[in-house]
């Protein structure tokens, strides 16, 4: 495959390097177009090696063979990565003031771009138009990821992985695995709120990231996905509700979660529950914000009661040839100990596969990679993962597709 990579003026440009390296690996033909600013963060020696190709920005260069356009129209792909605010504002307007410009316009090919800038970039309402429009022309938006930007700000605007690149790419142009292809999907993610009062809640730091992922893997792979969203904010929603084929039912708590899934179990032939589901709820929900002086010694007391099991329903309910997978979040002393207490719950929980993560302080919640191992029904290891999200739902599907017979 032709592959263009357009490389913008971003410090996240070091990790492309690794972005081109794997699809030279692969096999594909890799064109770098860097931009001048680009060449201040990595330069043109290190493009040409990596590539294999001569590297330049000049629309001058090899004019003979009309450089500026054969590019674009030789691409089977381009891939924009980092995609800067300033690049993306260009694309909109369709300037074409240096070789990355006429290589976009010339191009037929599918465009994906992976955005990178710091949050208030981000979210300004410019670039944030500017993304729509460019999601409206086909263009495929990967990212961009929450999470440390460069001097010590964090928040969205943070480049995806290589490997979530690559996914993306890879599913734009069809060359993703295409195995769930007549299959409809139900996935939850995010983190359910229970409600003290009309203020207050008790809730979890889940981002539904790995949720997202789940889907947006399942869609690429040409599933009907119905994506059971609770509290998940929109920049990370984005990565699946741009697919036409995910249809998005947001919620509140888990009596909701479990309530929207279960309509739309009885026609999925897999349902994975990627939410973080809260155990229990507020015993009696106040109908006004609890104050203080209306505590006793300065203390409240909140009685809770237990949710429903909402995995363990769809197990005891679920009709023949259906698949279901859970999530189980442990916070173990050391791998063994994940491993034995992943194994108890596999077998007590009855699910076909289950996706045990350790989380923590730093690890698994709010964070854009994850590590998880897959157990069977009996607690048998049939899978370990770690990587970026998008790397372990891919993988998760990988083994569904095994336990249903089709690989």
């Amino acid at each position: 495959m032709f592959v263009v990579v357009a490389v913008t003026g971003g410090i996240a440009a070091y990790k492309v390097v690794h972005l081109v390296r794997r699809l030279v690996r692969d096999g594909h033909d890799v064109h770098v177009v860097p931009t001048v600013d680009a060449l201040r963060f990595v330069g043109l020696p290190t493009w040409e090696a990596i590539s294999r190709h001569p590297v330049t920005t000049s629309v001058h260069d090899d004019v003979a063979r009309v450089r500026h356009v054969a590019l674009g129209q030789a691409a089977d792909l381009v891939i924009v990565a980092p995609a800067t605010a300033n690049t993306l504002a260009k694309m909109t307007a369709g300037l074409a003031d240096d070789l990355l410009g006429t290589t976009l316009l010339a191009t037929t090919a599918p465009v994906v771009v992976a955005p990178a800038m710091h949050a208030e970039m981000w979210r300004h309402p410019a670039t944030q138009h500017n993304i729509a429009t460019l999601r409206e022309r086909g263009v495929v938006v990967v990212g961009p990821d929450d999470g440390e930007l460069t001097g010590g700000d964090s928040g969205p605007g943070r480049m995806s992985e290589p490997e979530v690149i690559l996914a993306g790419a890879l599913a734009a142009v069809g060359a993703r695995p295409r195995d769930l292809v007549g299959l409809r999907v139900v996935v939850s993610a995010g983190g359910t709120r229970e409600p003290i009062d009309p203020v207050r809640y008790i809730g979890n730091r889940s981002s539904g990231r790995q949720g997202i992922a789940v889907a947006a893997a399942a869609a690429d792979r040409g599933a009907d996905v119905v994506l059971v969203a609770a509290h998940i904010e929109d920049t990370v929603l984005a990565e699946a509700s741009a697919r036409a084929n995910v249809r998005i039912v947001r919620v509140e708590t888990a009596a909701e979660l479990g309530a929207a899934v279960g309509v739309e179990a009885d026609r999925a032939d897999v349902i994975v529950m990627a939410a973080a589901v809260a155990d229990y709820r507020v015993a009696e929900v106040s109908s006004h914000k609890r104050t203080k002086e209306a505590a006793r010694g300065g203390a409240i007391t909140l009685g809770l009661v237990e949710n429903d099991d909402i995995l363990a329903g769809l197990v005891r309910d679920r009709r023949e040839g259906q698949t279901i997978v859970g999530f189980a979040a442990e916070t173990p002393v050391d791998g063994e100990t994940l491993l034995e207490r992943g194994r108890r719950k596999a077998v007590r929980k009855g699910a076909d596969l289950l996706a045990v993560n350790e989380v923590g302080w730093t690890k698994g919640f709010e964070s854009t990679e994850n590590e998880v191992v897959l157990l069977d029904g009996s607690g048998s290891v049939v899978g370990d993962v770690r990587g970026a999200k998008r790397v372990v739902g891919d993988a998760l599907w990988d083994a569904v597709v095994g336990i249903r017979g089709g690989g």
